[in-house]
């Protein structure tokens, strides 16, 4: 990596040489070579990119804030003749970092001098479609409402900056910038107790994350079929819509982050697409499934524009029904009742499951399966029987469980009899207003 630092000093020496006409042994900063890109950079980047010149030099320079901060000192020069900045060096003082933070300014700067045809072809790199974007590397953050687009900060993201320190995958945290957390469960695909034709709905979405690369590509259907998937589980709570989301994805190796809606729903008009916009940009490209658990407070039906509060939020739905057609990876919302959704959705799902109750004979087998056998009497049969007799979802029963587990506690021997049994069952259908 010194190589590479000692490699930007030089350009940025000759930058500015050149820009104010001081004496320099070079005409332009193109005739310094790039050094060899080692085993470290090709871990780094997308296999399939072979940076430029210019590339390379907007990669070093949004890292140099982390690595080199001092070099980036002789920007906070002033214009004598105004007493002031020079305004094309572009930067930013941070809040509590003393260094100079660069913007996109900075970059064309470096690259483009007082060259109008060259900014333009700068400005470039910044765009969506290209790789920085694209592979969330470096972007342009935080420029104000109705700004120069160059005025934001160059930041590089905090995935390449963590891989670059620790050598590690990235897994962001939950925070006001990425209102999202990463679940995960310690049961197994094999675990999982469902309707047999749930079961086999949730097959046709592991099926597509192992082959859309097939089905995509290699049998040409990309023309016709968008990538990624979208599916909506509707059903009671405690049916297991959230255990199937974190299951699909242990068992594709993906990570799945919880949308907390909380931080992404904003009264303020434009908000709550900033707020889905940043998570949906970090899930691009990567392998990641997004929940959207009670999405029906986010996704809910679109009603007449009688005020202006209806039109923003009819707009805010087309935002999201756009964004979610758009996203490459796998999208699943989670709802209560599937009527709470707007039916504009439907068509842009590629499922839609149901999580039914479940009948006694699977109550029986959840049962079976989560009571832990040194608990169980020599007359367990029956006693399981019983419990299967009431209409409790899977969460209500392991509700049940830990309000039993509690009672064995204060017992010298932890054996569960019918009375704790009952007893549980009668406290959770009362909480459930059932009893």
């Amino acid at each position: 990596m010194n190589e590479w630092i000692d490699w930007f000093q030089r350009v940025l020496d000759v930058s500015i040489r050149l820009y104010f006409r001081q004496e320099c042994d070079l005409s332009s900063v193109y005739d310094i070579p790039l050094p060899k890109a080692g085993p470290l950079w090709k871990a780094l980047l997308p296999e399939q990119v072979d940076p430029t010149f210019d590339e390379w030099m907007v990669l070093m320079l949004a890292l140099m804030p982390h690595l080199s901060p001092q070099m980036l000192d002789i920007f906070f020069v002033h214009n004598k003749n105004f007493d002031r900045p020079y305004t094309e060096f572009g930067g930013w003082k941070g809040l509590s970092h003393g260094g100079f933070l660069p913007t996109g300014e900075t970059a064309v700067f470096l690259l483009a001098g007082d060259r109008v045809e060259r900014r333009l072809e700068v400005v470039r790199l910044f765009r969506e479609e290209h790789w920085f974007h694209m592979y969330h590397v470096v972007g342009l953050e935080g420029a104000g409402n109705g700004e120069p687009f160059l005025s934001g900060q160059l930041r590089i993201s905090e995935d390449f900056l963590y891989r670059l320190s620790f050598e590690g995958e990235y897994k962001p945290d939950y925070n006001m910038g990425f209102p999202a957390k990463r679940i995960s469960t310690a049961l197994n695909w094999e675990d999982a107790v469902l309707p047999y034709y749930v079961r086999e709905e949730l097959e046709e979405i592991n099926n597509w994350i192992t082959g859309h690369r097939v089905i995509l590509s290699d049998w040409g259907l990309s023309r016709f079929l968008k990538a990624g998937y979208r599916t909506l589980f509707y059903g009671p709570p405690g049916t297991g819509k959230t255990l199937c989301a974190t299951l699909i994805g242990k068992k594709n190796g993906m990570d799945v982050y919880r949308i907390d809606l909380s931080m992404i729903v904003s009264k303020y008009i434009g908000e709550t697409e900033k707020n889905l916009a940043n998570v949906f940009d970090q899930a691009e490209n990567r392998n990641w499934i997004l929940f959207f658990d009670e999405a029906d407070a986010l996704f809910g039906k679109r009603t007449s524009t009688n005020t202006s509060n209806d039109r923003h939020s009819n707009q805010e739905i087309a935002y999201l029904l756009q964004r979610i057609e758009d996203f490459s990876g796998t999208v699943v919302l989670a709802t209560n009742l599937k009527s709470n959704i707007d039916e504009a959705f439907s068509r842009r799902f590629q499922s839609i499951i149901y999580f039914p109750m479940p009948d006694q004979d699977l109550r029986e087998e959840l049962w079976r399966r989560m009571l832990p056998s040194s608990w169980l009497p020599a007359d367990a049969d029956k006693m399981i029987r019983m419990a299967a007799t009431y209409e409790l979802s899977g969460g209500s029963i392991s509700n049940v469980i830990r309000r039993c587990a509690l009672r064995l506690l204060k017992q010298d021997t932890p054996r569960l009899d019918s009375d704790i049994l009952s007893m549980a069952i009668r406290r959770e259908l009362n909480k459930e207003g059932r009893w």
